[in-house]
């Protein structure tokens, strides 16, 4: 089903939306997600981005964005959505969440960085993407659900040139909003940050219970892509019970084919003095993902091909050779079957793999679409 949508600008960066009400007190209380903001006039989420003006909540980033790059899919990470494509990649300022190990806090804790940010129209954006030969762009770096509205025009205008809509997100959404932003959204990673409410309420500031809903919606109620990424930080999510735990639960309630990425944490943000995940934690977790029945399980921020690859489920055959974003052999006929035994590869595929590799390169819009 086609959707459109049309944010209503009110001045430069700043667009009305519709998520919140007023309580009986006089403030407004946000309903994007589940922190529930309660804001007098002129206050800001814990996001940053939205606000109360005038009695209503507005997002205060519309059209100001930065850090565009064109990525290999494979870094979102997105192993089963056109492999070896490139990726319009960009983000805001903020985040409902308050990880204490964000390793891109430069851009999601910033209080600044939206009045620092590029003013980039969803058209604009939509048309560098095709002139750079993108196959999707990413809202990435900080969570697209608290710029939602500058987020679903960009879609809008980027499936006029036939360009896919990824979200690299927490899932931390309420129902409604959660409804009407995966309507525009043909791929997600989801960041299952780790399972157990004790991490999620400690390192996170957030709550593990809305997320498992999002999963269980998008498995249940649409047509997205997802797979779910997971940062092991030594001593806090990587033991082997909340290890089995994670992966019995995503085959019970998503079944066997949303890939699970298990990723490497390197010190950052508020956690400096936890160490780095060994690679033998990953490659641990990969073996229980596997054990408990997840058909594509994979390693993250290593050197690591087999970790990387991707197997048929039903011979052990290799499908994708990869090794640091860049693909190697392609086992997959244009059906998205095993080369070797027939079996399906649950995925998004095209007959033949995108040829991008591992470049990054780094865009600025006003050299490939200059302003009007």
């Amino acid at each position: 089903m086609e959707v459109t949508h049309k944010g209503t600008a009110l001045e430069a960066g700043v667009a009305a939306t519709r998520y919140w009400h007023t309580l009986d007190d006089g403030r407004v209380m946000c309903d994007v997600c589940p922190r529930a903001c309660k804001l007098h006039e002129g206050q800001q989420g814990l996001c940053f981005v939205r606000a109360n003006r005038d009695g209503k909540i507005v997002l205060t980033s519309y059209g100001r964005s930065s850090g565009y790059c064109v990525d290999p899919i494979e870094k979102k990470p997105l192993n089963h959505f056109l492999p070896g494509t490139p990726v319009l990649s960009f983000g805001t300022a903020g985040c409902n969440l308050a990880c204490k190990f964000c390793q891109n806090w430069d851009i999601s804790k910033s209080r600044e960085y939206d009045t620092l940010a590029d003013s980039a129209s969803p058209e604009t954006i939509a048309t560098v993407a095709a002139r750079l030969n993108c196959r999707s762009i990413a809202f990435t770096y900080n969570d697209p659900v608290i710029f939602m509205e500058y987020a679903m025009d960009t879609a809008v205008a980027c499936r006029a040139h036939n360009i896919k809509t990824v979200a690299v997100t927490a899932g931390y959404i309420c129902d409604e909003p959660r409804r009407e932003f995966f309507s525009y959204i043909d791929a997600a990673n989801i960041d299952l940050k780790a399972f157990s409410e004790k991490f999620y309420w400690k390192i996170t500031g957030a709550h593990l219970q809305p997320v498992l809903e999002t999963l269980v919606y998008l498995k249940q109620e649409t047509d997205v892509w997802f797979e779910l990424t997971t940062l092991l930080i030594p001593g806090e999510n990587d033991s082997e019970a909340e290890l089995e735990a994670m992966t019995q639960w995503v085959v019970e309630n998503l079944g066997p084919d949303i890939p699970m990425h298990f990723t490497a944490f390197h010190p950052d943000w508020k956690m400096q003095d936890t160490p780095a995940t060994p690679p033998e934690t990953l490659t641990l977790a990969r073996a229980i993902a596997l054990k408990n029945g997840v058909h594509y399980a994979y390693t993250g921020n290593v050197i690591d091909k087999a970790g990387s690859s991707t197997y048929c489920h039903a011979c052990g055959g290799i499908l994708i050779g990869r090794l640091q974003y860049t693909l190697s052999e392609w086992n997959l006929d244009a059906n998205g079957c095993c080369r070797h035994c027939g079996s399906h590869c649950s995925g998004v595929f095209d007959s033949e793999p995108g040829s991008w590799g591992a470049r990054r390169l780094p865009v600025r819009l006003e050299d490939i679409a200059p302003p009007a």
